[in-house]
């Protein structure tokens, strides 16, 4: 039997926070995959093994508050970063490629901020204005108590066929693994980054990071003019748009990103 290339472990990265990781050694700078609100590391599968495949080291983990990873008694993007910190160095992970999807995007920006990276991928996700207009009504009622709602398979099944508009086994599995959780802490983790702007937060500068953002041209949550606006706030930033592609095109477009990531990581 083949083995689960996300078999993953548990780190412990402070007193009362345990965080499910998937690591594989290999050839550096290492690839860290970042999931999106509502997610977990499984969201990365078809990146994962591809990077497994290639040879190169990879990680990715469940944030807190999603999947198998602990939740925080008070979430925040600053203790995001932090506990991100301390994952990398247990691991002894210098100057990664981060790997940010969705609201991984802020998390992995306010990292680079402050340590060196090799490189950033940044799809479907930005530096403001995150959340459509419809979020963040739909996931207070959800952590009002509709989430519960998600107990009964059949709806489970209604959602992932409104979830995108591409019906292929990549995209399937990534929705089986990732159904609508019924827990709270995922919907009280989506607050910090709905108020989020990259350029409040503190002084900022142009950064003179190697970055490709990558968009979708059916994504709802993040358009083409935001990838190009994001492009353009590094010195080095490229822009590459999927016409036909959703928010979740890491599994609509797997090869393609798969591609793009690896062209992106022989120029460094």
């Amino acid at each position: 039997m083949t083995e689960e290339p996300l078999t993953g472990q548990t780190v412990q990265v402070r007193r009362d926070v345990q965080l499910a990781v998937s690591h594989t050694q290999g050839q550096s700078p290492a690839l860290v995959f970042l999931h999106g609100g509502l997610g977990n590391r499984y969201n990365w599968r078809a990146q994962y093994e591809f990077a497994q495949q290639q040879g190169w080291e990879a990680l990715t983990y469940d944030l807190a508050g999603h999947g198998g990873s602990s939740a925080y008694s008070r979430y925040s993007i600053d203790r995001h970063r932090r506990d991100l910190d301390r994952l990398l160095r247990h691991f002894q992970i210098t100057a990664p490629i981060l790997c940010c999807h969705s609201y991984g995007v802020p998390i992995g920006l306010e990292w680079a901020q402050r340590h060196p990276v090799k490189g950033l991928v940044l799809i479907a996700g930005g530096t403001h204005d995150l959340a459509p207009w419809w979020e963040i009504p739909l996931m207070k009622a959800l952590e009002w108590g509709g989430r519960h709602l998600y107990r009964w398979p059949w709806l489970q099944s209604a959602t992932k066929t409104v979830s995108t508009q591409h019906d292929h086994p990549t995209i399937a599995r990534f929705l089986d693994e990732s159904p609508v959780p019924i827990g709270a802490a995922p919907y009280e983790a989506l607050k910090i980054f709905w108020g989020y702007n990259f350029f409040n937060r503190r002084r900022r500068q142009r950064l003179n990071i190697p970055v490709l953002v990558i968009s979708g041209g059916q994504d709802s949550m993040f358009s083409w003019e935001m990838g190009e606006n994001l492009a353009a706030v590094f010195a080095k930033g490229e822009h590459l748009h999927l016409p036909e592609a959703g928010h979740l095109l890491i599994a609509e477009y797997p090869e393609i990103v798969n591609e793009a990531i690896a062209t992106f990581l022989r120029k460094r």
